[in-house]
């Protein structure tokens, strides 16, 4: 377990997490680029529990996903299985365990007031968050993706899926986006990852 999650950490941040998965019945896999997920928590048939984590996440995104996935199980072993996945059970436990990380040591200065903020009241995703999800962005390997708040109105852009679509207004918090093929209508969260197409669909 120490080998195969050490290239992934945070510097230093090692002993804390192994302490944490310090349960007989508790499997940590690293698996390759899942475009729907960071990582996922399970029960397995034989009683087990597993955690998956996606292998390209950067060191800092790795972390919080960790501890998310960890936060699954640990609430799960103190309330039993009635409860709401990201529920306020869920949510204590993430806060409980992601605080001892929260400091200079583990996190870059420009995220801690970030972090400190979303751990108020932790989101199933952190993905969901924009300001927390454009700075972690910050700390990854170079891509062709980006955000489409960061696209021009009018833009076509692609999914991992392969479907195109034009970017439209704001509304509240979403952009109005129709898809070129079928000119349906869809909302995309601001910080959706996308490809940006120097094709023009009018």
């Amino acid at each position: 377990m120490q080998n195969q999650l050490v290239s992934y950490l945070p510097e230093k941040t090692l002993p804390q997490v192994l302490k944490l998965l310090e349960h007989d019945n508790l499997l940590v896999k690293i698996k390759n680029e899942r475009k729907t997920r960071h990582g996922d928590y399970m029960r397995l048939p034989n009683g087990k529990h597993q955690i998956t984590i996606n292998s390209n996440l950067n060191k800092y995104r790795f972390l919080i996903t960790l501890i998310h996935e960890i936060a699954h199980f640990e609430a799960y072993k103190n309330y039993g299985r009635f409860i709401k996945p990201h529920g306020i059970e869920w949510k204590r436990t993430f806060q409980h365990l992601m605080l001892p990380f929260i400091n200079p040591e583990t996190f870059p200065n420009q995220l801690l007031p970030l972090l400190a903020k979303h751990f108020k009241n932790p989101k199933a995703s952190s993905d969901t968050d924009v300001q927390l999800a454009y700075a972690l962005k910050q700390f990854d390997e170079p891509n062709n993706k980006t955000y489409i708040f960061e696209i021009p109105l009018g833009s076509a852009f692609k999914l991992y899926n392969g479907k195109v679509f034009k970017k439209g207004n704001q509304r509240v918090k979403r952009y109005e986006c129709v898809e070129v093929k079928t000119g349906k209508l869809y909302l995309f969260n601001p910080n959706a990852e996308v490809e940006l197409l120097k094709e023009n669909y009018e």
